[in-house]
């Protein structure tokens, strides 16, 4: 039942190392070159790195979802060029292995869209289309509990900007919070909560790993959505 396979060579959670260019190239290279034979959805690269991005793409990918928000050398020139949809995500911090350290924020929300406002400006006199963008206010990346949990509750600040929003929310850590501290393998239920508040506040696009129980559980609450039940 997915509509996208995002496809990642290398770990952004809270405290990962980064691996170089030529390494993410030979892991991610050939999946997508397979996954593309077989399967007709669109597939995405993970990736931060813009030639790791031109490869992907050459090799069947039609998306790139960047968790630097287009900041690594060369990627926004690369994306504005190219024309390529793309995933502008938010995080705080340079980079996965320090984001978690003390993160703060006096308003989360308006960091965000401040962030997002500069971002789609600078793509914009790169000579990018804003308008095959999609963006990723970035759960778990640089964010404490109540923040993560305010972006989901506030999703519908960021519909100012006329573009689709993902959230990648499935089983992180707040939701572990929020559970009283059940681990990943235990948190589906608490996922499916998650995303279906982010659908009825706005997002378009949940990346998860439960695909089957999490699109039945957005379904219902598209449908909700539609009723104009939600204000």
């Amino acid at each position: 039942g997915a509509d996208i396979l995002d496809v990642g060579g290398q770990s952004t959670r809270p405290g990962s190392e980064m691996i170089s260019a030529d390494e993410e190239l030979e892991r991610v290279i050939p999946v997508i070159k397979e996954l593309e034979k077989v399967f007709e959805v669109p597939i995405s690269v993970d990736t931060f790195y813009p030639e790791v991005a031109g490869k992907a793409l050459e090799a069947g990918a039609s998306l790139v979802n960047d968790v630097f928000g287009f900041r690594f050398d060369g990627m926004l020139d690369f994306i504005a060029r190219e024309k390529v949809s793309a995933v502008l995500m938010h995080m705080k911090g340079d980079s996965p292995k320090t984001m978690q350290e003390n993160p703060y924020y006096s308003d989360v929300i308006a960091e965000i869209s401040a962030f997002f406002n500069e971002r789609l400006d600078s793509f914009e006199k790169a000579g990018g289309d804003v308008e095959k963008l999609i963006l990723d206010p970035g759960i778990g990346f640089g964010k404490r509990y109540e923040d993560n949990l305010e972006i989901v509750r506030s999703l519908g600040a960021f519909k100012v900007f006329g573009r689709p929003i993902l959230i990648g929310h499935s089983r992180k850590s707040f939701i572990g919070i929020a559970l009283e501290g059940l681990p990943p393998e235990e948190r589906l239920e608490g996922t499916l909560s998650a995303g279906a508040i982010a659908v009825l506040h706005g997002a378009g696009i949940l990346r998860v790993h439960d695909v089957k129980e999490a699109k039945r559980a957005a379904k219902v609450a598209f449908e909700i959505k539609k009723k104009g039940i939600v204000h």
